[in-house]
Order: C-alpha cells, then sequence, then structure tokens
C-alpha cells in the first residue's frame, strides 16, 4: 500500500464517528455501517502491515484470553496471531481446569481473569439462545468490575462465535467479497445464494448463514437464502436481513431450490446448518445431559439430512451461476464429497477450482480479529496506525 494512500484511509478514520473504544463486539448489526467499514479498512491496513514488516503491536504486556466452548481451528490460531500481533499475551481457559467446575460464577471468573486483561475471546455456539446471552453476562461482569476499581481497564470481548452470528467469519467473507470485485460499492446489485448444503452430521450451528445474511444484507445485495422445508433459520435474523436488504436497496427471498438461488448468483455460499427448531430441542436435551435423547435426535435428523442428499454444491449446480463462474466462499472446512466424507456439501473439483480463494477468505480473519482488537482499545486509530506505519517498526528482523 502506497503512503499516500495509507495516510488518506488514516485522515478517514480519524474522520469518522466511531463508537468503539472499549466497547465489545457481539453482533455486525449492533454497529453502524461506518464502524463495520473501519474494522474491514484497519484489518486491510494491518494486513498490508504485517506483509510489508512494518509491526502494529499496541502493548509491552497484557493478556488476551480466548475462551472456546466448541472445537476450531482457523478461529482459535486467528485469535491467537491477533494477540501476537498486538503484542499482547495468549491464555485460553479451560472450564475443566478452573474453579469453574467447582461452581464459580461467571461474574467472579469474568473478574478474576481481567486483571491484567485487554481482550476476552469467546466462542459459545452449541447453545441457542445461550452463547449470546453469556458474552454479554461476561460484559456485564468486566464492566461492573472496571466501573468499582477493581480492573485497571475494562477488557473488550469479542464474539469468536455465538449461537446467533459469527462477526468474525462475516467480515472475512466480506473482506474476501470486497477484493474480488473490487470495492464495496461493487457488490451492490450483485446476486449471493447461501444456500444450506447436504452434510452426514447434523448439529452444526446456524451462526455462519445467519452472519452472512445479517451483515451482506447491508451492502445493497441480492441475497437468495435457500434450504429445504423445515430448516429454517432463527425467525429473527431472517426478518432483520429483509428489513436490512429494503433499507441498502438490495433485495431478500428464501427459496427451497438450490438451483433457483444459484441461477445467475455473483456468489455462491452453500454450508450446511441443522435447523432452527432441531436446536432448540438440542439445547434442551444438553441442559438435561439427556444422552439417550440426544441420540435419538441425532438419528432423526441425519435421516432427515439424507432426504435432501441432492443439494450438493457441483460442477452442474455452478453451472447455473453468472457466467459459470461464480465465487465460491465457505467458512472451512467444507464437507467435500468423496475426500472428507461419501456424499458432502461441495465436489472436489468444485472446491480445488476455488481452493485459494477460500483460503484467502479465511486469511482475513487474524487480520479481522486484530482490527477489532485495536479499535477497541485505541482511542484514535488513524493517528496511531500512522505513528506506527512511519516509525518502520519491524516484525521480522
Amino acid at each position: 500500500m502506497e503512503k499516500a494512500v495509507f495516510e488518506k484511509l488514516c485522515t478517514q478514520l480519524g474522520d469518522s464517528n466511531l463508537n468503539l473504544h472499549n466497547k465489545d463486539f457481539l453482533l455486525t448489526w449492533n454497529h453502524s455501517e461506518e464502524e463495520i467499514k473501519a474494522v474491514a479498512t484497519v484489518a486491510e491496513m494491518l494486513k498490508d502491515m504485517h506483509k510489508n514488516g512494518v509491526s502494529p503491536k499496541l502493548f509491552n504486556s497484557g493478556l488476551a484470553i480466548s475462551i472456546f466452548r466448541d472445537n476450531s481451528t482457523r478461529t482459535r490460531f486467528s485469535f491467537a496471531s491477533a494477540a501476537n500481533l498486538m503484542g499482547l499475551g495468549l491464555s485460553e481457559l479451560d472450564e475443566v481446569k478452573s474453579q469453574i467446575a467447582h461452581g464459580e460464577t461467571v461474574f467472579e471468573t469474568a473478574n478474576m481473569i481481567s486483571f491484567l486483561t485487554e481482550i476476552i475471546g469467546i466462542r459459545d455456539d452449541m447453545y441457542l439462545g445461550e452463547g449470546n446471552k453469556y458474552m454479554e453476562e461476561v460484559g456485564a461482569a468486566v464492566q461492573y468490575g472496571y466501573d468499582n476499581g477493581v480492573l485497571h481497564q475494562r477488557p473488550s470481548i469479542i464474539n469468536l462465535q455465538s449461537d446467533i452470528d459469527h462477526p468474525t467469519q462475516s467480515m472475512s467473507d466480506l473482506l474476501k467479497m470486497k477484493d474480488y470485485f473490487g470495492g464495496f460499492e461493487n457488490l451492490k446489485g450483485k446476486k449471493l445464494a447461501m444456500s444450506w448444503a447436504y452434510s452426514p452430521s447434523y448439529g452444526k450451528p446456524l451462526s455462519v448463514p445467519q452472519g452472512v445474511i445479517g451483515l451482506m444484507s447491508r451492502f445493497g445485495m441480492e441475497i437468495s437464502l435457500a434450504y429445504p422445508k423445515g430448516y429454517e433459520l432463527i425467525p429473527e435474523v431472517e426478518e432483520l436481513a429483509r428489513a436490512q436488504s429494503e433499507k441498502s436497496g438490495g433485495s431478500f427471498e428464501i427459496t427451497h431450490s438450490m438451483q433457483d438461488a444459484f441461477k445467475d448468483a455473483d456468489v455462491v455460499y452453500p454450508k450446511s446448518w441443522a435447523p432452527f427448531h432441531i436446536m432448540e430441542q438440542r439445547t434442551e436435551l444438553l441442559k438435561a445431559k439427556d444422552q439417550n435423547g440426544l441420540k435419538e435426535l441425532e438419528k432423526e435428523c441425519l435421516a432427515n439430512n439424507a432426504k435432501h442428499v441432492n443439494w450438493l454444491c457441483d460442477e452442474e449446480t455452478m453451472k447455473l451461476t453468472k457466467d459459470g463462474k461464480a465465487l465460491y466462499q465457505h467458512c472451512l472446512p467444507a464437507d467435500i464429497s468423496g475426500v472428507s466424507c461419501v456424499d458432502g456439501e461441495v465436489t472436489k473439483g468444485v472446491f480445488d477450482k476455488y481452493k485459494i480463494d477460500t483460503y484467502q477468505e479465511a486469511g482475513y480473519k487474524p487480520f479481522v480479529i486484530a482490527a477489532m482488537m485495536y479499535l477497541s482499545r485505541v482511542k484514535d486509530p488513524g493517528s496511531k496506525l500512522l505513528e506506527q506505519f512511519n516509525s518502520g517498526s519491524k516484525i521480522r528482523i
């Protein structure tokens, strides 16, 4: 990035009306379009600085604490990378090894882990109706600790995936699309097919498709949400996407045909998820620790999934897209037919064709998380970034 371009972006950040300092980032739709674009801009600037070996380090001490209540590869290592880039030490809270196992409250745990903590990243997507609620509870607890002089600083909470939204993923998806089509302004009028696809597993969260429609509907895209009957998302999020599409000059439709969604699409995002009502049932069974009930639910859901094995992103389906070459996106790992499973979301041929695109898409995530960290800890991010850019402080010796 040329110096003049970098300076211009810093000036734009300085002129922005942002409310991100000492704030949490839980749901994209709770932030203004200006704030969303600021996260995207800072992520791109940090990515460019890292590529050119210029350090954006903010801290000489302090912790970034991660709480993962579900398995993770990309998000776990992206959070660790972002923390390191900012100069923070990383500590993962193991709830089994902590006093939480002995009944310690969320309120107490949140304060006890936060004495020297700047950022808390949380992934809690297993229990519908609980993940986002837990993040808000942690945020309220550290705010109380800060207001009452227990904490020297109020750590910011970053949603690394909840039951409702996956903002670091959808922001990464957005940045890949921005780069692919040459700017935010070029997303307007582009058709996005966010489609359910077959998977040999049943409990995949709703937060990825919800995050996608909850964010892309703000950029004037023509969104076609496709799923078999009975595989609905959280109704409020579907309505949110519809309302945001109307406001942005885009469109939003729900179809029960993958082929209809893919027709003339500029971007396709075939991804499996569990139906909303099933996730509600699953949450109650998990709370009750009803293992037999969970086994029966899984059996029932896998049988239902098997009825829709033809919901597959293959070469024939891709031919329906605009000029037969829509951008394929996925949060990864994809269920690849004949590779990771017998039948899955996408064929090997399609996935291999877009492998680099999906890896680039994932490659934005550490910088998206770092941008969220940066904007939550720095009052004047434009001035600070310019200072760091001009200092020439190096990452690599």
